[in-house]
């Protein structure tokens, strides 16, 4: 029988973290769930790491993603003692905002549609979120126009942003699943090649990039709604190089906006409220009002977050203030990933509201955000606000009226492919439970609806 070389680089990285083994295990299980995956990782299995044996599949990231948490600098598969990843296999892939971001792209997007497990399964970064915040003044002139033997004009980059806009509406609609690997097939060509013509004047060069970003943007959307949360980190990266290359006022601001609601929603809250303060200085007074209103709503999040109360619900009064100034006024199209701002707004201070524990407000903004937007365009959002909504409700003993709001949020799922949209009817059966064991008819019949929609949607 080979006997196996203990690894001493991982017993000296565990030891400095002062974690026992089954602490290890357990925060290597949490970083991995937040993509999605569930491990079976235990005492013995890192046991056996450190005497030799190699973790399998995506765990080495994942292990190495918890200890830098833990210790509060980067540690990388080659500290572990580990090596470097299988050819082809580079699990720092887009982790940076040092290189030609459309390169990037194309190497992530390129694993994204053959579906490498490895970066579908990548770990979200802790280290990778600081990075807009130390980059932030640095000039974005690493965007390299190869020319590609033709000249881009308005029409050109008109084309790529009507198709970008397609996709993002039959995103929200039919949910991130629906189309992913066509779109991502898109970025890769059509809009790289876009970002590598010559183009006809600088103001073209700015479109065509600020296109870009909301392409990247939106491919970092869909891997977010399949679960996949470190391949989304990595494509909101390269969305945000490109905004910044572009030049286009608040863009890259709002990019910075979208990561630090992926790091709340994920319960990571290390450089959120920075990340949402530096967006927002990035677009005030720069962008229309009602986009300002999107980032002081998510500021006030990041403030309840933080446990600052008062200064939560002045930006919620902020938001109000700013979004009816605007109204009626022209939105640019990448900030309506989301759908109308109003109903955008209404969904993020219901979330404030909710972090707050003001269930009735929360119930109420939740209400008022689906009611906001086209039910035939925004099928998922509005299910997931409903859902949203229902919990508050329940929470609040209003069992019957959170039972027939959760059954309109079934009803909207209809045609959705969205890995939250299962999640949210998986906890929803969950959050049944107590109720049909008292033989609560209402809930009884919704958890068979429940029950069968999932069984529909595997």
């Amino acid at each position: 029988m080979t006997q196996r070389t203990a690894n001493h680089q991982l017993k000296a990285l565990i030891e400095e973290s002062r974690l026992p083994y089954d602490g290890v295990a357990r925060a290597v299980k949490a970083v991995a769930l937040e993509s999605g995956q569930r491990l079976g990782t235990n005492k013995s299995a890192v046991h056996h790491w450190v005497h030799g044996t190699e973790p399998s599949g995506a765990t080495p990231q994942y292990l190495a993603e918890a200890l830098s948490r833990r210790l509060g600098r980067r540690i990388t598969r080659e500290d572990l003692g580990l090596g470097s990843p299988a050819r082809g296999e580079d699990d720092s892939i887009g982790l940076t905002l040092h290189f030609d971001p459309i390169e990037t792209l194309t190497a992530i997007g390129e694993a994204d549609v053959n579906r490498r497990r490895f970066l579908a399964a990548s770990a979200y970064s802790m280290a990778a979120a600081a990075l807009p915040l130390q980059t932030v003044r640095e000039a974005a002139a690493r965007t390299r126009t190869v020319n590609n033997g033709g000249t881009a004009g308005h029409a050109d980059v008109a084309a790529v942003r009507d198709m970008v806009r397609l996709f993002m509406d039959m995103d929200e609609r039919h949910g991130g699943q629906h189309g992913r690997a066509a779109f991502a097939q898109y970025l890769i060509t059509d809009v790289a090649q876009l970002c590598r013509a010559r183009f006809a004047s600088d103001q073209i060069r700015a479109e065509a990039l600020s296109v870009a970003s909301a392409a990247a943007h939106l491919c970092g959307w869909k891997a977010y709604d399949s679960g996949e949360q470190g391949l989304a980190q990595r494509y909101y990266l390269q969305s945000l190089a490109l905004a910044r290359a572009s030049g286009i006022p608040g863009q890259d601001g709002f990019v910075m906006r979208t990561m630090s609601q992926q790091g709340m929603k994920l319960h990571q809250p290390e450089h959120c409220l920075a990340l949402a303060s530096t967006g927002w200085d990035r677009a005030r007074g720069r962008v229309p009002h009602q986009v300002e209103a999107l980032f002081a709503v998510t500021h006030a999040h990041a403030l309840a977050k933080t446990g600052q109360t008062r200064h939560a619900l002045a930006d919620i009064q902020l938001a109000e203030t700013t979004l009816a100034a605007g109204a009626g006024g022209e939105v640019p199209f990448w900030a309506l990933v989301w759908g109308p701002p109003a109903a955008t707004a209404h969904s993020r201070t219901a979330k404030v509201f909710e972090t707050l524990g003001d269930r009735p407000n929360a119930a109420h903004h939740y209400a008022t955000a689906a009611a906001s937007r086209p039910g035939a365009t925004y099928a998922r959002i509005i299910a997931l606000d409903l859902v949203a909504q229902a919990e508050q409700q329940a929470q609040q003993g209003s069992i019957e009226q959170a039972c027939t709001t959760w059954g309109r949020a079934i009803d909207t799922m209809t045609g959705v492919k969205s890995t939250r949209t299962l999640k949210a009817v998986r906890s929803l059966r969950s959050d049944l439970r107590p109720y049909r064991a008292r033989n609560v008819r209402a809930a009884a019949e919704l958890d068979e609806r429940a029950r069968l929609f999932l069984s529909h949607h595997r």
